[in-house]
């Protein structure tokens, strides 16, 4: 007696029935692997009915909380009050589908610019059964997309609009599809490459590494790429190695894996990662070469005024205790009390020089921003009378509170202040002045202003750089480690001409109310 196979003894409807099962959850499966995509599906009312894993990282919200919500929740209050979210349904239904980029919202309440599709989905007799939606968060990516126009050679699917190169490959690595951004970012034609195994993409040492990795997964099932997104690197046609970024998704079709690669080329992203990190490096090796290198001459540059005070009062204290009746112990004391915060000072600043040549954690707190600068001009300025400097301050009051390390930007304006005593030696005007006023919001200004010989307008775009000095015995490294603090503390530092000669030097460190906000 023959037996039957088991398909043939199900009617046809039942085979249908699987089979449309089947797909249904290979779609979901591939749209789950478009982990860069918002892709969502709601019901004609514009409720949400099928969410994806890309929403949920986009968007924010999980599938358990938007299931069931109006599409308006999307929307920015200013775009629900004038009705776009009814509107663009009611379009889409009576176009087919539209696309467009506007500004949509976070489950967090923040905003970002989307390229948005919505496509009206239509039974078998026209009737609406709902919008099929596809999110893609284009606020960093704007000035890239524009490179990738081209979509005729996309899958005839939900997944036709994704501008990143696609490559689909059965589940020995060989190229099915490849889409028209794919020749334009490989430089391949896709006859060139379908039939062909996809590591030709990849560098010579990558190549087993991929193989290795397809084989363990089909044996194993444990995932190396599939399922999230990485950082790898592929070759193009002229043997140029770059970097991109990979998402794989991966179906099921009668029984065979399928799987499709999102690829995103990332070069310039990387480039500017590498400068960035160059130019940190370079920073942190300038500051501290010069800090260890100049530790004596700056400890003898900044520690001497308030040593030589601490001389001054010690003697005076000296004298008085040897020529005055019992009547003048208070002066004395007080003398005494003097020295004796300005040795704390003195050793305050030894420690962060220290801290700051090693590397080490400084103080962030919160100072009263008129004490700080009356402090570090009062040391700054010891022995200007006598060089027959007028000095002018001009202190805004109501500033309140700035956030810094007290002893590192009192350093700044105390280094401003002697470079500009000595840019006034040989002028026969001598004035100085010392300024503070708001800047851009939550900013103040600190200015030191002299009437020196002024800078060149070639040395003052360099003045801030390492060993640029305009000094005959200088070494050009107090600007640099200036700036180097001032941008620690996130502000800039730069210097100005002043009409009639002299310079105007200014720094901005932020208010406290900026960290409270």
């Amino acid at each position: 007696m023959t037996s039957t196979p088991p398909e043939q003894s199900h009617s046809g409807a039942e085979i249908a029935a699987r089979r449309q099962a089947m797909m249904a959850e290979e779609l979901g499966l591939l749209i789950d692997g478009a982990t860069n995509y918002a892709i969502y599906m709601l019901d004609p009312a514009g409720r949400v009915t099928l969410w994806n894993r890309g929403a949920e990282r986009i968007k924010g919200w999980s599938e358990a909380e938007i299931i069931g919500q109006d599409v308006a929740v999307f929307y920015p209050p200013d775009d629900v009050a004038a009705g776009k979210p009814v509107r663009d349904l009611a379009l889409a239904n009576d176009l087919g589908r539209i696309e467009e980029e506007s500004w949509r919202v976070r489950k967090d309440g923040s905003e970002f610019l989307a390229s948005v599709t919505i496509t009206a989905l239509r039974d078998e007799n026209g009737a609406l059964r709902g919008f099929g939606k596809v999110i893609r968060d284009i606020t960093d990516q704007k000035a890239a997309e524009a490179a990738i126009v081209r979509r005729e050679h996309h899958l005839h699917s939900i997944l036709a609009t994704v501008p990143d190169a696609m490559i689909v490959m059965d589940e020995r690595g060989t190229v099915a599809s490849f889409s028209a951004a794919a020749e334009q970012l490989f430089g391949f034609a896709e006859n060139e490459v379908v039939g062909r195994n996809v590591s030709m993409l990849m560098p010579s040492g990558d190549r087993s590494a991929h193989d290795g990795h397809l084989s363990t997964y089909l044996k194993t099932g444990e995932r190396h790429i599939i399922g999230s997104i990485r950082s790898v690197t592929a070759m193009r046609r002229n043997g140029e190695r770059f970097p991109i970024e990979l998402a794989v998704g991966e179906v099921s079709i009668a029984g065979e894996r399928i799987f499709t690669g999102f690829i995103r080329d990332v070069t310039a992203r990387v480039e500017s990662e590498r400068r960035m990190q160059e130019l940190q490096s370079e920073l942190v090796h300038v500051s501290r070469v010069s800090a260890m290198g100049t530790m004596a001459s700056t400890l003898a540059h900044e520690i001497n005024q308030p040593l030589t005070a601490i001389v001054n009062y010690l003697e005076t204290a000296r004298e008085m205790i040897g020529d005055a009746p019992d009547g003048a112990l208070g002066g004395i004391a007080e003398a005494i009390e003097l020295a004796a915060a300005q040795s704390l000072r003195a050793g305050q600043i030894v420690r962060r020089l220290r801290a700051f040549v090693d590397g080490g954690e400084t103080g962030f707190e919160l100072e009263p921003l008129d004490v700080l600068v009356r402090e570090a001009t009062t040391l700054g300025l010891l022995g200007a009378h006598e060089a027959g400097v007028m000095v002018a301050t001009d202190i805004a009051s109501g500033l309140g509170h700035v956030r810094v390390d007290r002893i590192q930007i009192q350093q700044v304006i105390v280094n401003l202040i002697r470079n500009a005593l000595h840019s006034m030696q040989a002028t026969v005007c001598k004035e100085l002045r010392i300024a503070t006023a708001r800047d851009e919001p939550g900013w103040v200004r600190i200015a030191v202003i002299d009437t020196g010989g002024g800078i060149e307008a070639g040395v003052r775009a360099r003045l801030f750089e390492a060993f640029a000095t305009t000094k005959e015995d200088g070494m050009g490294l107090g600007l640099s480690i200036c700036r180097t603090i001032v941008e620690a503390h996130g502000g800039r530092i730069w210097a100005d001409a002043v009409e009639g000669g002299g310079t105007a030097f200014n720094f901005t460190v932020p208010l406290a109310d900026v960290f409270n906000a």
